[in-house]
This record gives structure tokens, sequence and C-alpha cells, in this order.
């Protein structure tokens, strides 16, 4: 409810300022914005429109929405492959045994058409009777590696389904030619392969664990395995704690430690539910399945897995957030990856010891000391500050100028921030009684405007629209309350007549 009235503020905010002026209609691509980027519902866009006489552009929302449509779907790594009109057999799989595997070129595609043959240069997909390649499914990423006949080379970059049973392996041709009825021997990365694997079986230990920490309520809602890092999105209301995540981390290790050996069984869907393996709601099985005991965690996966849960060497949780209401995402890492993680961070705390001239295990005693120290230094320099904003007072008090009875002033201040700002202007009101006050600050390009009036004079002129008046001359814009308001600009150069020209704005209202 709470993020819902942020959405609605942050949209009103947005629309009040698309409406303003003399709006007729308001643009498509601006109620798509609201829509897709802040979550505010058209029919809402629409209400508020209606209030005030205004319509939306609902052509043109519809356009934004297809357009982002298209793309995503052009971004999509399935794309080519929805094109590829495929009649022929099913491959056969063998990459749960062999990573290297003798085969035959059944089709080939370039640009997403059919084609008998590729040359060096072209992009394409090679589909083999064969394959040791895995297939992207059930979050683990697509192998890599090489098909390759003589000279013939071609790199294989992903490998997707072009059909349940049929695999596409995309890639370039990087030497030679291939042709449909080739023979040609298909190499994964055995490299890539490793730690994908090691990543899709901590998966599996790791979602166990969640449910043993967090709660059985905790229910897989998405996931990518790669060669990098396991991403597992999961159903859960709160973020998880550091001690939480030690928790699942060591429950994961001991698993690891164990070095206990994989099992996969293929057997129908009604025996695999006797056997209690985890199957993932909304995923969609067939009569036949493959149960996987990975330690003490059995799920239903088609994945690859390492053999035994040694080979998983280190499991580290580098990451914890929440992605939608009620699902959060916890990444992990494992093997050489969790090893170099771990050494980058005894660098850096390596590095910071260094920095403090101190051993790593006095860091935390010696960063306590200097934020005290840094704290004590912000008090300081805020005391100074507001002597130099009572001093600046007196001293700029004598330079106002006298507008029927009113005591006008615009300075600039050197060296001057907001807060100095603020507290020279609040000086100045009391030093000058009846007054309108524009102060001025520069760094670089950066300009920081204050106005001020005192309260008898806020009937006449506001402090709002006089920094706005000065910030549209320096590049800025700004606004605030009738006594006091702030505004930035960019053109640091134009200060100076900005402020010249505040008397006679005031004279006028006065």
């Amino acid at each position: 409810e709470e993020r819902f009235f942020e959405t609605l503020a942050n949209g009103m905010e947005i629309l009040d300022s698309a409406l303003a002026g003399d709006v007729k209609v308001l643009p498509g691509d601006v109620a798509f914005k609201l829509h897709d980027t802040y979550g505010f519902p058209l029919d809402l866009s629409n209400d508020v429109a209606r209030e005030r006489g205004v319509t939306v552009d609902e052509a043109g929302f519809n356009a934004a929405m297809q357009h982002q449509k298209e793309t995503a779907r052009a971004a999509g790594k399935f794309k080519m492959d929805r094109a590829l009109e495929y009649t022929g057999d099913a491959n056969v799989f063998t990459g749960y045994d062999k990573l290297a595997e003798a085969a035959r070129i059944v089709a080939l595609y370039a640009d997403g058409v059919s084609v008998n043959e590729l040359q060096a240069g072209q992009n394409g997909v090679v589909v083999l009777d064969t394959t040791p390649f895995y297939a992207e499914s059930g979050g683990q990423v697509g192998d890599q590696g090489v098909i390759a006949a003589g000279g013939n080379r071609f790199v294989v970059e992903d490998t997707l389904k072009i059909k349940a049973d049929v695999f596409g392996h995309h890639g370039v041709l990087e030497a030679g030619s291939l042709k449909v009825g080739d023979a040609v021997e298909a190499q994964v990365d055995t490299a890539v392969r490793a730690a994908t694997m090691r990543n899709h079986s901590v998966t599996h230990i790791m979602h166990k664990a969640l449910r043993e920490v967090l709660g059985g309520h905790v229910q897989q809602k998405g996931s990518l395995v790669n060669a990098e890092r396991t991403r597992f999105d999961f159903a859960h209301n709160a973020p998880v704690t550091a001690e939480q995540i030690r928790e699942i981390e060591a429950r994961v290790n001991a698993e690891v430690l164990a070095n206990t050996a994989t099992d996969a069984r293929v057997m129908d869907i009604e025996s695999a539910q006797k056997t209690g393996a985890m199957m993932l709601f909304g995923e969609k099985y067939g009569e036949t399945v493959r149960v996987l005991d990975i330690g003490s965690s059995r799920e239903l996966c088609g994945g690859t897995h390492v053999s035994r849960t040694g080979d998983i060497g280190l499991f580290k949780v580098v990451g914890e957030s929440g992605v939608a209401a009620g699902v959060r995402r916890i990444e992990g890492i494992t093997g050489e990856n969790a090893l170099a993680y771990l050494q980058s961070l005894e660098s850096t705390v390596d590095q910071a010891a260094a920095a403090f001239k101190a051993p790593a295990a006095e860091l935390t005693n010696r960063i306590g000391g200097a934020l005290d120290q840094i704290k004590a230094l912000e008090k300081e320099i805020a005391a100074l500050k507001g002597k130099l904003a009572s001093s600046l007072g007196d001293e700029l008090a004598t330079q106002a100028a006298d507008v029927n009875g009113v005591k006008v002033l615009a300075a600039k201040l050197e060296g001057a921030d907001a807060k100095t700002l603020r507290d020279t202007m609040d000086k100045l009101k009391d030093k000058l009684g009846a007054a309108v006050i524009v102060l001025a600050a520069v760094d670089g390009d950066k300009v920081q405007l204050a106005a001020g009036v005192t309260k008898a004079e806020t009937a006449k002129v506001k402090a709002g629209e006089l920094v706005n008046f000065v910030a549209q001359q320096v590049g800025g814009k700004g606004g605030g309350k009738p006594d006091m308001a702030m505004a930035g600009g960019t053109d640091a150069a134009a200060v100076p007549a900005a402020l010249a020209s505040v008397q006679a704005w005031v004279a006028e209202r006065l």
C-alpha cells in the first residue's frame, strides 16, 4: 500500500508537469513512460486527464507498448530459433556422459533461412543428428564450443532449442565451409561446461538450504545458471539477513565437503512423485522425468551436473536483493570464481590496511576511530560556517539598498555551500528587518541560489518567484516557499548580471 502511494505521488508529479499550461492531449509516450517506468496505470492517467478536460493519446500509448515488445523480441536470444523451419528427426543428446561426439550435419541456417552450405565468416545455426551440447533450458544457459571437420571450424557461441528435442548450435563459421550431410566432430568447451555445472549443482543444494533456513514457503520463481554464477529468485517476504546468509553458506558448504556422489534416474512422473522429489511450480513435465539427487537435495531436473558434490569446490553468496513484491533474489558463485572473489576481497582489505598503516585485524577499530574523527571535524566545520555566516551577514548588511522602505540585497558569497547560504540568509533577515534577499554561490560552472523574504513582505514578493527569475538567467530553475526558496544553475558567468537585475524586479512589486 505504501509503495503504491509512492507510485501515485511520483506519477502525479510527472502528470502535473506534463499537463501544465494549455495542454489538450497527454502524449502517448508520456502515458507509456508513466506506466512502464513508474508503474502508474493507464486508467489513472485517463482519470486524471478527464478531470482536467484533457484526453490521453491511447494510440500513441499502444504504439509505444508495441515498440517495446518488438525491441524486447529483437533482443531475445530465441528470435532466430522461432523462425527456423525444421521438419527433420530429433537430436540424440549425449551431453550427460560426453563432451565430444562424432556427428553429421542434418540442417544449416543463415539469417533464419534453411541453406545447404555455410561459408567462412557467416553467422548461422547448425543442427546435428547427435550432439553433446546442452541447449538452454531450466535456467541453465546453452553450451559453447566448436564443430569442426578438418580445416572447417564453426565456433558455437550458444545452444538453443529449435523444438523440444531439436537443438540449434548458434555461432559463426571461422574457417572453411560446412554442408548438410558433412561428418563433423562436436566439442563442448569443457571449462565453461564445468563452471556452469558447478553453479547448477549448487543451486539445488542452495534451494534446499533456503527452505531449511527461511521456511517451507520458499519456492523457486526463476533462475539463471551460467559459468560465472547462479542467480536464484524465490518467494520470501523479507530481506535475507546476514546471519541467515552465513547459515545458508555453512549448510551448502557442508554438503560440498561431504563429497557425495550425484545420482540421476529417469522414471515416469508418478514414480518420481513418490520419491518425494521437489517439483517446481509452473514447470511443465513430460511422462518421463529425470530425478536428480545432489547431496541431500532431490529435484526433477534435466540439466548437467557435477559427478560429486566436492566438485563444486566452494560456495559463496555474493548478492541478495528484492526483485518484486514477495520475491527475493540471491546470487552465488563456486569453484574458481569463488576463489577469485575471495582473493579480490583480501586484496581490498590489504589495501585498506596499508592506507591505515595497521594490521588487517585492527581495521574495524581504525575505521571506527576515523569515522569518529570525521564527525568531530564536521561539527567543527558546522560551527565555523555558523561564525562565517554571522560575519558575512554583518558585512553584507551594509550593501543593502532601500526600496520603498524595504532592504533589498543581491550578493555573491565566495566558497559558500547551500547550508551557509541558508544560515547567512537567516542572519541577514534578523539584521535587516523588512528585507528581500538573494544570495549566490559559485563552484566551477555550478551555481547555487537562495532567496529570502521577510514575513510581512511576502504579500507582495514571493521568494519562489524571485529565485526562479534569477535562476532562469543562469541556466537553471528553482522554487520554494514564499519566505525561502532555493535554486540551481549552470551558467556561472551570468551570475553578476542576474544579481544586478534583482533590485528592479523587486521594485516593480513593491
